[in-house]
């Protein structure tokens, strides 16, 4: 097999290697197809019967009841920012209410404002966005058409350890980066929304999961392509839908059932991973120093910081020849980012540790 180095990157992220080996059969021709996974149609038995298979698993890993509809729709988190205020604010005669922990939950509430009045219940910019709020901090309101969150911010890498309590008031949260990271209860949740790109496969598709009782909401006067009833009617194929990612996906889903055991599993061993880079950023004295506080850190975005940026340019030039790759923290944080999706082998973490121990011994004064 071609070498691989130790992917950190943020998105896309790291693909279990199994699922790559099973792409890289079937670029050239599909079995029993004979034609490339690129080039088959949406409307093929092959892909009906993919579609169903990542419909079916996907209620399997999150339990799922079948008042959800699962929906594989484009444009990343980035479109959803829009569309789920239009289909769920507009017309309303209520508020939206947004929790910001990032730079994505700010996001979402810029586009948000366009559609009608958003409140935002807490804002953790002022701290540069280093912790979640705890369920005290958090007054709602009964009146709310939704309250949004972003579970997992990952440039911060800021989570929140629980959902949090909205009483009746349909949650609605961003997943992107830690979607299928761990189990939850989906019955907490009106709509849950998630670019593939980090966990459950390459860009191009967006898995949207939304409850029956929230479509009595959304006007009668949208664009078709706005509508989320229409791409629930239309099983996701209204227009072309991203064949080669919802395959991948399916390839994913099919590796976290099979292969790992299921999402308490997968848990487990992301807590793993985590804990062998917080550990050591913990025992550093110092010289490393994690941008998250404790009890808000990410399972899958570790952000930390060296004592000078000439420093954390030295780590990463010297990483990349240690073949640890894409660690550069984000513009608006610096430092260093270590992202470990569940398809990131324990041993890629461990050869990130070894190498902070050695980088660490080596320079510091």
């Amino acid at each position: 097999m071609t070498k691989r180095v130790h992917n950190f990157s943020a998105g896309p992220g790291v693909l279990p290697v199994p699922v790559l080996e099973t792409i890289q059969r079937d670029m050239l021709s599909l079995p029993k197809a004979g034609i490339s996974v690129l080039e088959i149609s949406h409307r093929s038995k092959w892909y009906i019967e993919i579609y169903e298979e990542v419909q079916a698993n996907l209620r399997k890993l999150l339990n799922i009841p079948s008042n959800y509809h699962i929906l594989f729709l484009q444009g990343g988190a980035n479109f959803q920012f829009s569309m789920i205020p239009i289909n769920l604010l507009r017309g309303q005669n209520a508020p939206a209410d947004y929790i910001v922990t990032g730079t994505w939950g700010a996001k979402a509430v810029k586009e948000a404002q366009r559609e009608g009045e958003v409140r935002v219940l807490w804002n953790g910019k002022d701290d540069n966005f280093v912790r979640v709020p705890k369920q005290t901090e958090l007054t709602f309101n009964s009146d709310a058409a939704y309250v949004h969150f972003t579970s997992n911010e990952t440039i911060q890498g800021v989570e929140f350890p629980v959902e949090p309590d909205v009483g009746d008031v349909p949650l609605v949260c961003d997943m992107s980066s830690d979607f299928m990271a761990r189990p939850f209860d989906i019955s907490r949740y009106g709509l849950i929304y998630a670019g593939a790109q980090k966990n459950a496969g390459p860009a191009g598709a967006t898995i949207v999961i939304i409850r029956d009782d929230l479509l009595a909401k959304i006007p009668d006067d949208l664009h078709t392509m706005l509508d989320y009833r229409i791409h629930i009617k239309k099983e996701s194929s209204y227009n072309t839908p991203p064949v080669f990612s919802v395959y991948v996906v399916m390839l994913v889903t099919r590796w976290l059932l099979n292969d790992i055991g299921g999402l308490a599993e997968v848990a487990k061993l992301n807590h793993q991973k985590a804990s062998l880079l917080y550990n050591l950023i913990d025992e550093s004295g110092g010289f490393y120093v994690g941008h998250a506080q404790t009890d808000s850190r990410s399972i899958m975005n570790v952000s930390f910081n060296l004592p000078t940026p000439e420093l954390e340019q030295t780590f990463l030039t010297e990483a990349a020849q240690h073949d640890l790759h894409t660690l550069k923290g984000h513009r608006s944080i610096g430092g260093i980012r270590a992202s470990i999706y569940n398809a990131m082998p324990l041993e890629s973490v461990q050869a990130l540790r070894d190498f902070m121990i050695k980088f660490q011994a080596e320079h510091k004064t």
